[in-house]
């Protein structure tokens, strides 16, 4: 069992569902005048769906990465030590058959070709991730980041597609709830987890070099050196630092006291990264991933403080 928690990436499905479930409550708090269309066995659908899907899309990645995972993390080696390579195919395409089943549940419940169509694209994108977009220059490190930044949106995308039609309630209707909700603060969310994963993907290309030449990826430390790619990465993750002072600027977003508190340690941690990139002789990836990590939970939390 301890060894499927590692190869499925336990804590980055727990963040996924933290996240869909930050989305909710904060749509559910954050609008009490109107009536909102919510049936939670559905959305609970949803969230397994997608958790389903990046459980697959972790262990077909490390299929196709056991060569570079000999050098890169030999006592985090799974496929081959713990597990024949043709089994993790076969659980790969059966988590995949599962998704694929549950979409098309969602999309004849809600009469929606949005649910299947994201889940697939998904997992066609996590596929070509690990076959050749990883190989490529930069390519790789953003359709990774828009995947993570995608899981935010679809949660809203749930919602308006369960509540914007044209029943009763729709925003197509004076007194709809769809007029007056404000999704801003989950866009927000979703651009800074798309330039926050963004930077972690290159850290992490930074720490895997060694083990990734031998699989022939051509990362941003590969074409640049360890050095400008680490620059790169610590920069990417102060965009969302002065994207948030502009957006609360011009009114962009709205949010209370406890949610300013949480992104501010957000963006103190986000800047404590560059200054370890600055004072170290190298680039301290180890240190950098974890500092991320709490980042991005930090982040998660203000859904659930902003609904307060």
């Amino acid at each position: 069992m301890k060894h499927f928690l590692q190869l499925f990436r336990v804590v980055n499905l727990f963040i996924i569902v933290v996240t869909m479930v930050g989305v909710a409550f904060f749509v559910m708090r954050s609008n009490r005048v109107h009536y909102i269309e919510f049936n939670a066995l559905d959305y609970g659908l949803l969230v397994l769906t997608t958790v389903i899907i990046a459980a697959a899309g972790n262990l077909i990645n490390d299929y196709f990465d056991v060569k570079a995972d000999r050098v890169n993390r030999p006592k985090r080696l799974i496929i081959t030590r713990h597990l024949k390579k043709r089994w993790a195919i076969f659980i790969h395409w059966s988590l995949n058959i599962a998704a694929i089943f549950f979409s098309i549940i969602l999309t004849i419940r809600y009469n929606s070709f949005l649910f299947l169509f994201v889940h697939l694209l998904a997992m066609n994108l996590l596929w070509f991730y690990s076959t050749y977009f990883k190989k490529k220059l930069f390519i790789g490190n953003v359709v990774i980041a828009l995947l993570t930044a995608l899981v935010p949106l679809f949660s809203v995308w749930y919602f308006k597609t369960a509540n914007e039609g044209v029943g009763q309630f729709s925003p197509y209707r004076p007194e709809s709830w769809g007029v007056s909700m404000d999704y801003s603060f989950v866009y927000f969310t979703v651009v800074c987890a798309f330039f926050t994963n963004l930077a972690r993907e290159i850290s992490k290309d930074i720490q895997d070099v060694a083990g990734d030449k031998l699989i022939h990826v051509y990362s941003l430390p590969m074409k640049y050196g360890v050095k400008k790619a680490g620059w790169i990465a610590v920069l990417i993750l102060q965009i969302p630092l002065f994207m948030g002072i502009a957006a609360f600027q011009i009114n962009w977003v709205e949010a209370n006291w406890l949610s300013i508190f949480f992104l501010s340690i957000g963006a103190t941690l986000n800047l404590s990264c560059l200054v370890l990139h600055v004072i170290s002789k190298e680039f301290p990836f180890e240190k950098i991933n974890l500092i991320i990590k709490w980042s991005m939970l930090i982040g998660v939390c203000t859904l659930f403080t902003n609904a307060l």
